[in-house]
């Protein structure tokens, strides 16, 4: 009895300003004299002080907030969390002037990353891969996607999603798992791009999904990797399999990935610095989220931005992400990838945190779950020392987090 009544006890976060950040509400949805109450791990209430009812404040577990700061937890929609070892090595070719497709075509690139998960153990790749984890849950994420790709077989990418599911066993945060066989091309395939695609869309895919291992399956379309016909049938494998498609779109070049992205009912198209106005305008008519992954793009010194304007202009909902992996984007900072997000690409503070919270939720398929503060969400909270909101994208290399909330607990 005692542990089921404990279970159901009421937690009441009182004397915050909160940043809801519910779709129908102005801007961030703020509640300057705010309280957020929480049973079981979901929002029952989340709103002003004073409209609470009286009955939710009666034997409920008060916690003063002293008027700091409530947002939604953060989302980090696009990593590559589980990868072995580093590709710092790459990092000193490209200050030496090596391009991204040069690095590639000298055997680094994806395909290194690839060689070292195979000789990793599943236990090797959940040990190296949680201080990362541990890095964007310090920051306030309780949400975060995790992609397999540097497998490029059956064993391994199953591996690679196994162990990222153990992430979601071993720390308290929701963990999403992301099928990316369509990645690159391993060493065994010999140049022969459509028999690998064969192998991914007719046998691992469906074992993936069989094995009910990925939430969603995603692909990288460029000249280095797969063309948009090769994509078009391993997302055909997808609908099959019952999963939503996710897609590395118009990354180095303009592809139309955003396009096929949407012409799948994606539920996000990522990257997107080559998108054109037809993509940007066919992503909006399917409700694609951009995600937008400046690490990359500063990583790799890209010249070209994401169109944000056209995504404006359309109303393309945009989601902010880390990109966290080996190769292009090293980042396990949310609050300063926000801050890259607004001065890279001159997304606003209302843009960059919609963009790391509600947006980041679409981009995953779980906007009716979490990402805002709402009452049926789950209870998923970041609570921070700040002033005011704009404090979370304007700072770099400081973390105000003040305590972090996951299902209540």
């Amino acid at each position: 009895m005692a542990a089921e009544s404990k279970s159901r006890a009421l937690r009441l976060w009182r004397n915050a300003r909160l940043a809801t950040m519910a779709e129908n509400s102005a801007g961030l949805g703020v509640v300057e004299h705010g309280a957020v109450a929480a049973r079981d791990g979901r929002i029952v209430y989340a709103g002003p002080e004073s409209g609470m009812p009286a009955t939710l404040a009666q034997g409920a577990e008060t916690i003063d907030c002293e008027g700091r700061w409530i947002t939604p937890g953060l989302i980090d929609c696009h990593t590559h969390l589980i990868h072995a070892g580093n590709r710092a090595n790459e990092f000193e070719m490209r200050l030496a002037g090596a391009t991204y497709e040069e690095v590639a075509r000298a055997g680094g690139g994806i395909v290194s990353s690839v060689k070292s998960l195979r000789a990793a153990s599943e236990d090797d790749l959940v040990a190296q891969s949680l201080p990362r984890l541990d890095a964007l849950i310090a920051e306030g994420a309780t949400t975060v996607e995790v992609k397999s790709g540097y497998g490029l077989d059956l064993e391994n990418e199953k591996k690679s999603l196994r162990a990222a599911r153990q992430l979601g066993e071993q720390r308290p945060v929701t963990i999403r798992t992301t099928f990316l066989g369509a990645h690159a091309l391993p060493p065994e395939a010999k140049g022969d791009k459509d028999a690998f695609i064969d192998l991914v869309a007719k046998e691992i895919l469906p074992a993936v999904a069989a094995e009910g291992l990925a939430d969603a399956v995603d692909g990288f379309c460029e000249g280095i990797a797969f063309s948009p016909e090769q994509m078009a049938r391993v997302f055909d494998a997808a609908k099959a399999a019952g999963l939503p498609v996710k897609l590395h779109a118009d990354q180095l070049s303009n592809l139309h990935g955003a396009e096929l992205a949407a012409r799948y009912g994606a539920l996000s198209a990522d990257h997107l610095e080559y998108t054109d106005e037809a993509g940007a305008m066919a992503m909006a008519k399917a409700g694609t989220v951009a995600t937008i992954l400046p690490g990359a793009y500063y990583f790799i010194r890209e010249t070209k931005k994401p169109p944000i304007g056209l995504f404006r202009q359309h109303g393309v909902k945009m989601a902010v992400a880390t990109d966290n992996n080996p190769g292009t984007s090293p980042l396990t900072s949310l609050l300063l990838t926000m801050n890259m997000a607004a001065t890279l690409f001159g997304l606003t503070v209302d843009e960059c945190l919609a963009g790391v919270t509600r947006e980041a939720a679409r981009a995953l398929g779980l906007l009716g779950q979490t990402g805002t503060l709402e009452a049926g969400k789950s209870a998923d909270l970041a609570i921070w020392d700040i002033e005011r909101p704009a404090e979370l994208v304007y700072r770099m290399g400081f973390n105000p987090l003040h305590a972090r909330i996951w299902r209540g607990q």
